[in-house]
Formats: structure tokens, sequence, C-alpha cells
């Protein structure tokens, strides 16, 4: 009797497992390219165009501090001239090469300006992109969620980017259930009336840490002038 009725309760058991296992909803996956959502999402396009203005914009300053600097070191190498010009008295070379060194101290000021406005800009312009991209991604996140769950999806998968072998996360999707292109017309759908022109190329920022080119204008020999010894 008591087999028995152990037996009855491990029927029931299972019976009562199984019906749970039913009565979870089947797995519904759909599949979305994040990097295809995000290059063509309007706002993502015009931030990279008003990156690339500011990154022109910043290299035309360099230029025009580099033609400044450009003029000091021409204007350093007519006073080395002067103090070597014995057609002129010893007063006027000595003086000619006091201001050759005062002009080879500007020089310096004016190549460690330049590199410290190109180390910033690069900090400047690449937190401006990392903020954006971590904007525009959640907002792109958020409809891909709202069109999964409009479709009744369990599981959403970026197939955009490869895996830590640096092979497809997803090898094959059927194209019904891909919602890419579904998920850009949503997103698009408040593009202004006058489309923003995409840049032709990415902004070319290089990484901070790297230490920025050194202006092309240095002279030779420019330094703190040696102090006259003691008798």
């Amino acid at each position: 009797m008591n087999k028995l009725i152990r037996t009855l309760i491990a029927l029931a058991a299972f019976g009562a497992g199984t019906t749970a296992l039913l009565a979870q909803p089947a797995v519904k996956l759909v599949v979305v390219d994040m990097a295809k959502t995000y290059d063509t999402y309007y706002k993502s396009e015009d931030g990279v165009a008003k990156l690339r203005n500011a990154e022109l914009k910043a290299q035309e300053q360099v230029e025009e501090m580099k033609k400044q600097g450009q003029s000091l070191v021409d204007e350093y190498k007519e006073l080395m001239e002067q103090s070597k010009n014995t057609v002129l008295t010893v007063e006027a070379r000595s003086k000619a090469e006091q201001e050759a060194q005062k002009k080879g101290e500007e020089i310096q000021r004016k190549q460690n300006e330049i590199q410290t406005f190109v180390t910033e800009t690069q900090r400047r312009l690449q937190t401006t992109m990392k903020n954006q991209r971590e904007l525009f991604l959640e907002e792109i996140s958020k409809v891909v969620v709202e069109i999964a769950k409009r479709k009744g999806a369990t599981l959403v998968i970026d197939k955009s980017g490869p895996s830590v072998y640096q092979i497809p996360v997803v090898l094959y999707s059927d194209p019904a259930y891909d919602i890419t292109d579904e998920v850009v017309l949503e997103v698009n759908k408040d593009r202004p009336a006058a489309p923003v022109t995409p840049a032709a190329a990415a902004p070319a920022i290089t990484d901070p840490s790297t230490p920025a080119a050194p202006a092309p204008f240095t002279v030779p020999n420019v330094g703190p002038k040696p102090e006259a010894k003691k008798p």
C-alpha cells in the first residue's frame, strides 16, 4: 500500500513538472546588426560630421600657430646673423645675440603651446565621441527592445561583432528573424527634413596618450644662456 502511494506521488510530481515545462513560452530569437544601425542613425551621422568640423578647425588653429612660430624662427635667424656680422659694432652684435636668445625662448614657448593645444584637443574630441556613442547606442537599444517585444521575441542577439575568436557571433540567421531594417527605420523616423550630409570619413582623432608631433620649426642650440664663469 505504501509503495503504491509513493508511486502515485512520484507520478503526480512528474506530471506537475511536465506541465510546468510545457507552460514555459517557447524561445523566440531575433537578430539585429547594431553596427549598421548605429552607422545609419541620423544622430550619429550628424555627430561624426560635427566632430570632423571641430577637428578641421583645430587643425587650422595649429597651422596658424605654426606660421607664427616660423615667423619667430625667421626673426631668430636674422638676429643670429647680426650677432656674427663683423661690420657691426661689438655692442650691436652683443645686443643682437641677447635678442636672439630671448627669441629662442619665445620659440620654445610656442612649441609647447602647440603641443598642449593638440593634446587637449585630442582628449576633448575623444571624450565627446565616447559620450555620443554611449548616448546613441542607448537610444538605439531602447528601440530594439520595443520592436523585439512587439514581435514577441524572448531573446535579441547582436550579429555585428566578432567573437573572442574573431569569427561572427551569428554564423547564420533566417532573414525573417532579422529586425535591423525595421530598427533603422524606427530610429530615423524623426530625421530632420534637411538631411545631414555624412562626413567623408570619421575624424582622425589620435590617442591622447600618444605624444603629439612636434611643431616643424626648430632652432638648434636654443636654450638658456650659460652663466658667465666667475674669475
